[in-house]
């Protein structure tokens, strides 16, 4: 395996814009999309120790809503 693979299999779902409004908050949270995605499965087929994820401020996601729609201060 190459250094450049990853070990798991990329997994396709369908999000709509809310997709950058997650990675906004992800960031804001000092991690990843992937990483929250990961934690979020394991807390819901309870796998032993998980717990949810934190959640940012409704402010980080509304900002960065914002920005996208071309609605942020300039």
């Amino acid at each position: 395996m190459s250094p450049n693979m990853p070990k798991t299999p990329p997994r396709q779902i369908r999000i709509g814009d809310t997709w950058y409004d997650f990675d906004a908050a992800a960031k804001a949270m000092g991690t990843e999309r992937a990483t929250v995605i990961r934690e979020l499965i394991d807390w819901y087929i309870r796998e032993p120790g998980a717990k949810l994820p934190s959640r940012p401020d409704r402010e980080i996601v509304e900002a960065a809503r914002a920005t996208r729609e071309g609605k942020g201060s300039s």
